[in-house]
C-alpha cells in the first residue's frame, strides 16, 4: 500500500508538467508555419522588385564610368593638344624650359592615355609620333645652343693627346652681356634647364666631361710645363695653353692644383654655375648645380689622375724631406675646399686628401720599394767589375743630420762602427785587431754598393716614425734574401763557366756574411726598442751566406779537378815512353794541365783571399801529382829509358807547378808562396820520392826504406815499393835480396 501511494503521488506530480510541455510544442509549431507564408511571399513578390531595381542601378553606375573615362579622356587630349600649342610659342621666342616643361606635359598626358586598359584609341599612335618629332626638335636646337655656349677647338689628330695636341686645343666658353640679353640669344641657364627637364642633360656633359679631363685637366697634370692662359673678349671668353719653364719630370702638387682650380674656376663662372629643378620625387633637395653634377662624372677619374701622376711622386724619399710634406697636405686641403665652394665637390675628405695625408706610410712603402728595385738592378748587374777591399775598408756612409732621437744615435759613431776591422761590442772593450777583419780581396763593385744601400736604409730607419722603421728592417732583410736567391739563378751559367766569376761571388758572399755579423748590432739601440725581442739581427742569415759563397767555388774547383783529369787520360797510362808517339801523348797531356793551372792563377790573382787562392791551387795541383803517382805506380815494366823519360815528365811538373802560384800581381812578392807549395799540396813529398825511385839503384831504394823508417816509408806503402822494384829491375837474386828487406 505504502509503495502504490508514493507511485500515485510521483504520477499526480508528472501529468501538469507534460501537459504543459505540448502546449509549447503546439505553438511552435503554429509561428513556423506562418513564417513559411512570409517567406513564400517575400520569394515570390520582393525578391522580384528587388532584381529589377539592381539591374537598373548596375546598368546606370556603368554608365556613369563610360561618360567619366570619356571625359577624362578628352581633357588628356585636350591638355595634350594645349602643351603642344604652347610648346610651339616657347619654342618660337626661344623660352627653352617653358618649351621643355609644356613637352613634358604633353608626355605625361600620353603616359596616361596609354594606360587606358581597353581603350585603345587609333589618335594615340599618331599623337606619339607627333611627341618624338617635336622632342627631337627641340633638341636639335638645344644642341645647336649647347654647341655655342662651350666650344672646343681640338687638333685634327683625334687621338693624341700629347703635349702638342694639348698646345692647339682651345676652348671657348661664350659670355653674355647683361644688357642686350635678347640680342645675343637665350643665357647658358635656359639653355641647360630645358636640357635638364628633357633629361639629356646628363649624356652631353658627360661628352663635356670626358673632352675636359682628355684635353685640359689630365695634360696639366702630366706636362709641368704646360700653362694655362686665357682671353676675355665681348662675348666670348678663350682658355689656351702654352708650354713655357723648365722642361721638369714632375711639377709641384701646390702648382698642378693651381693649375687645375683656375680651369674650374672659369667654368663655374661662365658656364656651370646653374642651379637646376631636378625632377625628384621628395622635393628637399630639387636644387643641384650643373658644377656638382659634372664633379660627380669626373672627380674619381681625375683625383686617380692626380693622386698617380702628381702625389705618388711628391712622397719624399728621405726622412729629412717629411717635415716640408706639411705643405703639399695643406695645398691638398686648400684645393679640395675651393672645389667644395664652387661645389664641383660633396662630403668630405676624399681619397685624395687620405693619400696626401698618409704620407708616413706612403713613404716608407716608397722607400721600401725603391730599396728593393735599386737593390735588384745591382744584383743583375755585372759581377766582373770589382774593387779591392781591404781588412781597413769601411762602408762609405752619407753624414744623415742628427735626427735627435736618442744619445746613442750621434751619427759619428755610427762611421767609427764601419770598420770591417773593429766593432764595439756591448762593453765596449775592443776585440783584436783581426777578429772580425776581411782578408783583401776583389768583390763586385755592385755589392759593396748594395751594403751601402743597406746601411743607408737602417740608417733612414733609425731616424724614422716606428711603422716606417719596421718596414724599412724588413726591407733590408728582403734585400739579402733576394741576392740569396737572385743572385746564383740570375748568373748561373756565368758562374759555372768563369772561374773568376766564381771567385768574386765567392768573395761577395764572404764579404755579406762578414757585415751580416755585426749590421744589426750597429742600429741596435734604435731598433731593439721596437722590434719585438731584439730581433734586430741579420746573424741568422749569415751561415747560408757562407755556404752560397762555399758551394758555388766547390763547384767551380770540381770542374777544374774534372778538366785536369780529363786532360791526363790522354797520356796513355804514361806506360812504354820509349815509344815516341807515347812520350808525345804523355808530354802533351802534361804541359796541357800546366798550362790550365797558369791561367787559372792568373784569373785568381788578387781575386781571391791570398789562403783560399793557395788552398785551392794547391788543391788542383795536387790532383795533377797524384794522378801522375797512381799511374806510375801501377805500370807493370819499366825500361831503363821509359824511367828517364817518366823522370823527366815528374822534373817537368815539380818545376814548373811551384810557378803557377802567383796570388799577388806583384811578382817580386809571390816568391815566398811558391816556396812554400809543399805545405798546400799534400803529397808533394810523395811526387818527390817516386823521382828518387826512377833514378835509383836497389841499394839506394832499400836505404831510403831503412827499415820502414826512412822518407821512403812516410809516402809509400810497402806494397807499392815492392810493386815499383819489380817494374824498374830485372829478376835477380840482388833484386830478391832488397825485396825481402822491404816489409
Amino acid at each position: 500500500g505504502e509503495v502504490c501511494n508514493m507511485i500515485n503521488k510521483k504520477y499526480s506530480e508528472f501529468l501538469p508538467s507534460m501537459q504543459s510541455a505540448e502546449d509549447l510544442v503546439s505553438q511552435v509549431d503554429g509561428l513556423s508555419s506562418n513564417i513559411d507564408l512570409l517567406k513564400a511571399g517575400i520569394e515570390n513578390e520582393v525578391q522580384r522588385d528587388l532584381n529589377v531595381a539592381v539591374a537598373e542601378f548596375t546598368e546606370l553606375k556603368q554608365q556613369l564610368e563610360r561618360d567619366t573615362l570619356v571625359l577624362s579622356i578628352l581633357k588628356k587630349l585636350q591638355e595634350f593638344d594645349t602643351a603642344i600649342k604652347e610648346y610651339n610659342t616657347a619654342l618660337m621666342e626661344k623660352k627653352y624650359v617653358a618649351a621643355a616643361q609644356q613637352l613634358e606635359k604633353a608626355r605625361s598626358s600620353l603616359k596616361m592615355l596609354e594606360s587606358r586598359k581597353g581603350f585603345e584609341l587609333k589618335i594615340l599612335k599618331a599623337l606619339g609620333i607627333e611627341l618624338t618629332v617635336q622632342t627631337q626638335n627641340v633638341l636639335y636646337h638645344l644642341g645647336e645652343e649647347w654647341q655655342n655656349l662651350a666650344v672646343w677647338k681640338l687638333p685634327p689628330s683625334k687621338e693624341s693627346s700629347s703635349l702638342e695636341a694639348v698646345m692647339h686645343s682651345e676652348l671657348h666658353l661664350r659670355t653674355v652681356p647683361s644688357k642686350e640679353e635678347d640680342i645675343a640669344g637665350p643665357p647658358v641657364a635656359s639653355v641647360l634647364q630645358a636640357l635638364a627637364v628633357l633629361g639629356e642633360l646628363h649624356t652631353k656633359l658627360k661628352i663635356f666631361g670626358q673632352l675636359l679631363l682628355k684635353y685640359i685637366l689630365k695634360p696639366l697634370i702630366s706636362y709641368p710645363s704646360l700653362q694655362p692662359f686665357t682671353e676675355e673678349q665681348s662675348d666670348v671668353f678663350i682658355l689656351r695653353f702654352k708650354s713655357e719653364g723648365p722642361n721638369l719630370d714632375h711639377s709641384s702638387p701646390m702648382e698642378v692644383f693651381d693649375k687645375i682650380k683656375l680651369i674650374f674656376e672659369v667654368l663655374h663662372k661662365y658656364l656651370l654655375n646653374v642651379p637646376l629643378d631636378q625632377p625628384t620625387e621628395d622635393k628637399k633637395e630639387c636644387r643641384v648645380t650643373l658644377a656638382e653634377l659634372l664633379g660627380d662624372m669626373i672627380w674619381e677619374e681625375l683625383s686617380d689622375c692626380l693622386i698617380q701622376n702628381c702625389l705618388v711622386n711628391s712622397i719624399p724619399t728621405n726622412s729629412s724631406k717629411l717635415e716640408q710634406y706639411i705643405e703639399v697636405i695643406k695645398s691638398t686641403e686648400e684645393f679640395e675646399k675651393a672645389l667644395k665652394n664652387m661645389q664641383f665637390l660633396k662630403g668630405d675628405t676624399t681619397d685624395l686628401l687620405k693619400y696626401a695625408r698618409n704620407v708616413n706610410s706612403h713613404f716608407a712603402n716608397k722607400k721600401c720599394q725603391d730599396v728593393i728595385v735599386a737593390a735588384r738592378n745591382l744584383m743583375t748587374s755585372e759581377i766582373h767589375n770589382t774593387v779591392k777591399i781591404t781588412p781597413d775598408s769601411c762602408v762609405a756612409l752619407p753624414r744623415l743630420p742628427d735626427p735627435g732621437a736618442g744619445d746613442h744615435l750621434k751619427m759619428q759613431t755610427t762611421s767609427k762602427l764601419l770598420h770591417n776591422n773593429m766593432v764595439n761590442l756591448e762593453n765596449e772593450t775592443k776585440l783584436s785587431h783581426y777578429t772580425f777583419s776581411l782578408p783583401t780581396c776583389r768583390i763586385s763593385s755592385s755589392v759593396e754598393k748594395l751594403m751601402e744601400l743597406a746601411y743607408q736604409t737602417l740608417l733612414e730607419a733609425t731616424a724614422s716614425t716606428d711603422q716606417c722603421c719596421i718596414q724599412l728592417f724588413y726591407s733590408v732583410r728582403n734585400i739579402f734574401q733576394l741576392f740569396y736567391d737572385v743572385v746564383p739563378t740570375y748568373h748561373k751559367e756565368n758562374l759555372q763557366k768563369l772561374p773568376q766569376l766564381a771567385a768574386i761571388h765567392h768573395n761577395n758572399c764572404m764579404y755579406i756574411a762578414h757585415h751580416l755579423l755585426t749590421l744589426g748590432h750597429q742600429f741596435r739601440y734604435r731598433l731593439t726598442n721596437i722590434l719585438c725581442d731584439g730581433a734586430a739581427t741579420f746573424v741568422d742569415l749569415v751561415p747560408g751566406f757562407r755556404r752560397l759563397g762555399m758551394e758555388c767555388f766547390l763547384a767551380q774547383m770540381r770542374v777544374q779537378k774534372g778538366e785536369i783529369l780529363e786532360r791526363l787520360s790522354s797520356a796513355r797510362n804514361f806506360s812504354n815512353m820509349d815509344d815516341e808517339e807515347n812520350y808525345c801523348a804523355a808530354n802533351k797531356a802534361i804541359r796541357q794541365v800546366l798550362h790550365q793551372l797558369k791561367r787559372l792563377g792568373k784569373v785568381w790573382q788578387d781575386v781571391l783571399p791570398v789562403n783560399v787562392y793557395c788552398k785551392a791551387m794547391g788543391t788542383l795541383l795536387n790532383t795533377a801529382l797524384t794522378e801522375i803517382v797512381t799511374r806510375i805506380a801501377a805500370l807493370e815494366d819499366i825500361s831503363a829509358e821509359d824511367a828517364d823519360r817518366l823522370y823527366s815528365l815528374c822534373r817537368t811538373m815539380v818545376e814548373e807547378g811551384p810557378q803557377v802560384f802567383t796570388p799577388l800581381p806583384e811578382e817580386d812578392k809571390n816568391k815566398k808562396y811558391q816556396e812554400e807549395v809543399p805545405v798546400y799540396v799534400q803529397k808533394w813529398m810523395t811526387f818527390k820520392e817516386l823521382m828518387i825511385i826512377l833514378q835509383a839503384s836497389l841499394q839506394e831504394i832499400v836505404d831510403q826504406w831503412a827499415d820502414g823508417k826512412g822518407p821512403l816509408a812516410a809516402e809509400f806503402s810497402a806494397a807499392e815499393v815492392k810493386s815499383l822494384i819489380r817494374a824498374l829491375f830485372q829478376n835477380t837474386e840482388r833484386r830478391a835480396a832488397a825485396l825481402a828487406k822491404i816489409k
